[in-house]
């Protein structure tokens, strides 16, 4: 059959038919999300905390929902806090995404790299009225309404109670990011694509990162198969589709050049279980693209 496309929808309508009963935090050794609600001094409960499930996800964010079911989304807990003395509301939502990479995944996918960035959990950023961090398999996202010239200090607080509750922070960012070049990287550009990396399919677990460098904005990828045959057998399905599209493929360098609409110059190669490459190269930066290719392949494994 032939390799096609997949519309976000159905994707994570395969996903959450796939997926079966999900893992509590309570399995994998933390704490739930309602236990990791705060208790900050001078604010108190305004309701009952409310909790959703993947099937009740999309009573709460709707649209949203799909995204972060696609990462694997476990539980939510909600809790809306109001302060003693002034009309500041605060709330707080805490995503159990089941592991460390799943909750970047997430957060990933909606931090910016032109935020200030905090060391709160693995890593956490403000943005006016807003703080957002994960720690552990937990992505934790907190709104403060009406605090005026307070919002920074006081959301900090809500988030150090629950960066508490949650225990030890592990490892941080994900390995894998570690792999990408430091030369020309946007910080904090790096994204973990659980499924359907690059718009198809058969690919998985991808890493992109943006970059500017040589007069040009481009991005790189790494994906992690399971073992070296998988990452061959991607880089195989992805070459065969844009030959199938019509797109122009030649060997370069150590890998391959791909002419395409939506990666512009492309260049891609495997080693060990990585398939990594290159992507949105202008028409006559190609030397731009080998080099970072090459950077790539000297930073994975075989």
């Amino acid at each position: 059959m032939a390799d096609k496309r997949l519309p976000q929808m159905a994707l994570t309508t395969m996903f959450v038919l796939a997926v079966g009963i999900p893992v509590t935090a309570q399995e994998r050794g933390g704490p739930g999300p309602e236990k990791l609600l705060p208790q900050v001094p001078g604010w108190k409960l305004a309701e009952a905390p409310r909790t959703y499930l993947p099937a009740s996800l999309f009573e709460y964010i709707d649209g949203a929902a799909e995204s972060y079911l696609s990462y694997g989304f476990q539980e939510l807990s909600v809790a809306d806090y109001k302060n003693d003395t002034s009309p500041a509301t605060l709330t707080v939502e805490i995503y159990d995404m089941g592991d460390e990479l799943t909750a970047f995944g997430i957060y990933s996918a909606e931090r910016y790299p032109g935020s200030r960035y905090l060391e709160i959990g693995a890593q956490g950023y403000f943005e006016e009225g807003t703080l957002n961090f994960f720690a552990r398999g937990d992505y934790v996202k907190l709104l403060c309404f009406d605090c005026g010239g307070s919002a920074e200090s006081v959301l900090k607080e809500f988030a150090r109670d629950i960066e508490k509750r949650i225990g030890e922070k592990k490892g941080g960012l994900p390995r894998v990011i570690g792999l990408f070049p430091g030369t020309g990287l946007v910080a904090n550009s790096e994204k973990y694509i659980r499924q359907n990396v690059l718009g198809y399919g058969f690919l998985h677990d991808g890493y992109m990162a943006s970059y500017r460098a040589s007069g040009q904005e481009f991005e790189l990828f790494i994906i992690e198969g399971k073992d070296a045959p998988e990452a061959l057998k991607m880089l195989e399905q992805y070459l065969a589709a844009q030959t199938r599209n019509g797109a122009p493929v030649e060997k370069a360098g150590p890998g391959y050049h791909v002419r395409d609409r939506y990666a512009q110059n492309a260049f891609l190669a495997a080693k060990g279980r990585h398939f990594v490459g290159a992507m949105r190269i202008k028409e006559g930066g190609e030397s731009v693209g080998l080099n970072y290719l090459e950077s790539l392949l000297s930073a994975v494994e075989n």
